[in-house]
């Protein structure tokens, strides 16, 4: 989940710069993006890297692998993976990763710079941990460390070159957003660990190591198991992601490893019926964007409901009913500041219209703010408030969709046909893709507000409503007399 605004600081103040806010709060996950051969070579085989093939023999002296496992590392169009050695059933197991083979805070904890690390965040410190390892020679994860990639396609990795043709997109601010708060923590790390304890670490840490640490976490950690929200976990860690799959139920979990053991086992289940000789995949998460996939794994997919465009609306600090106007948002579960995911062909998210009606409201409908109205408005606002908020909100959600479309440098036809001319660097190719997707979802948003504003003289606002409640007016909006004796 990333955070980009439309920029509309010159129109009403509702919208706010990029922002990365959200994306701090992201959890992290998992893999990959090279691209290699078109059938799989296996660990058996004497063709795979040498690198692969020392992993394969390390997991089989720690007695995690053998020659009854179900699925082997291969090299495969993505890079590496795992491929089936004999079929494999939807469901069934494809390997069990012991504890002790995980790299998580714990492992950072009972190492030896584990008494510097007590005060850092999570990740900074499994970073940390990975970039110690990476230069120990004697390292006990060396084999572990050799088979990790030096990059990915994540858009962390990207040349000023590349990230040029990102230009006008919300990964472009997302992503530089990203590098900053990547190299402020580096800073704060540089100060208060790796200069005062140089004799702790064999060579000297510098900001590129930082930022492999961090995209390796992105692209490879599991989240979201049990009592482990960041985890490292060699060998399942080379499962790759297949958009043919759309589920993520039961593809992983931690477990005990046995009714008498208190040990936990990492479990990896195949989603799918897999043949023999085939690659073995899962869904790496069915919420994210297409910007996001790019940001944290280095691809995207073709399909139009991973291209989204995160809308930013605050509360402006100059608004004179700003007090109230938060209360209402707190109250039914918002802040000062509201993101609102609109997605190609989807309908407008939740609680946004009534966010927009809230921040715009003023003038003669500002009685809507009064407390006897407070825990009713929620309501209220579900529907048009009046003509002149209405079309408020109309006229800057179109200037700012207007702003946001001039920042690019090309059509979305123009794109397109650099899409079909083909043979195009995975990176530009990517971000072309990107770029189609941001538009395609701006002029969606755009056309939607344009419907509405042809709808305004019909509509039926609150006044009109209230009116009809009480009884003063007809179904026609003809005002109802009463006779007298």
């Amino acid at each position: 989940m990333t955070a980009s605004a439309i920029s509309v600081a010159g129109v009403t103040g509702f919208f706010r710069i990029p922002s990365i806010q959200k994306y701090q709060n992201s959890s992290f996950l998992f893999p990959r993006s090279k691209k290699s051969l078109g059938r799989p070579i296996f660990a058996s085989s004497s063709e795979l890297p040498e690198n692969v093939r020392n992993f394969w023999k390390w997991l089989g002296d720690q007695g995690v692998v053998s020659g009854k496992s179900v699925a082997e590392p291969a090299v495969v169009p993505e890079g590496l993976g795992l491929v089936a050695r004999r079929d494999i059933g939807r469901n069934e197991v494809v390997l069990e990763i012991p504890k002790r083979l995980w790299i998580n805070p714990e492992t950072v904890t009972a190492s030896k710079i584990g008494p510097l690390c007590g005060g850092l965040k999570p990740w900074v410190s499994v970073a940390l941990f990975l970039i110690r390892e990476k230069y120990e020679e004697d390292s006990s994860w060396r084999v572990y460390f050799d088979i990790l990639p030096q990059s990915t396609n994540s858009t962390v990795f990207w040349s000023e070159e590349e990230l040029a043709e990102l230009k006008g997109t919300q990964l472009l601010s997302t992503t530089l957003g990203v590098k900053e708060f990547v190299e402020n923590e580096f800073l704060k790390l540089e100060q208060e660990i790796l200069l005062p304890n140089k004799d702790l670490f064999s060579s000297r840490i510098t900001l590129d190591d930082f930022i492999w640490a961090f995209g390796i976490l992105k692209s490879r950690a599991f989240s979201r198991l049990r009592g482990q929200n960041l985890v490292l976990i060699p060998l399942a860690d080379l499962i790759n992601h297949n958009p043919a799959i759309t589920t993520e139920d039961y593809a992983y979990e931690i477990k005990g490893a046995g009714l008498f053991s208190r040990d936990l086992l990492f479990s990896l289940r195949s989603p799918v019926y897999v043949k023999a000789g085939e690659q073995v995949y899962i869904q790496y998460d069915l919420n994210k964007s297409n910007a996001e996939l790019a940001l944290d794994y280095g691809f995207v997919e073709s399909n139009p409901n991973r291209n989204s465009y995160t809308l930013t609306m605050e509360i402006p600090e100059s608004d004179p009913f700003i007090e109230d106007k938060l209360d209402i948002a707190e109250t039914n579960g918002m802040t000062e500041t509201g993101y609102f995911d609109i997605v190609e062909g989807q309908t407008l998210p939740a609680g946004m219209l009534q966010y927009l009606r809230l921040v715009a409201l003023g003038g003669s409908d500002a009685f809507l703010l009064e407390s006897i109205f407070r825990n009713a408005i929620w309501g209220h606002l579900e529907l048009p408030v009046s003509r002149s908020n209405e079309e408020l909100i109309c006229r800057v959600v179109r200037d700012a969709c207007k702003s946001a479309m001039s920042g690019f440098s090309t059509t979305i036809e123009e794109d397109e046909k650099f899409l079909e001319e083909g043979k195009l660097d995975p990176r530009l190719e990517m971000a072309i893709k990107i770029r189609i997707g941001e538009k395609k979802v701006l002029k969606q948003i755009d056309q939607t507000f344009k419907d509405r504003e042809l709808e305004l003289d019909v509509l039926e606002y609150y006044q009109e409503r209230r009116l009809k409640d009480l009884g003063l007016v007809g179904e026609q909006g003809d005002i109802i007399f009463w006779e007298t004796q």
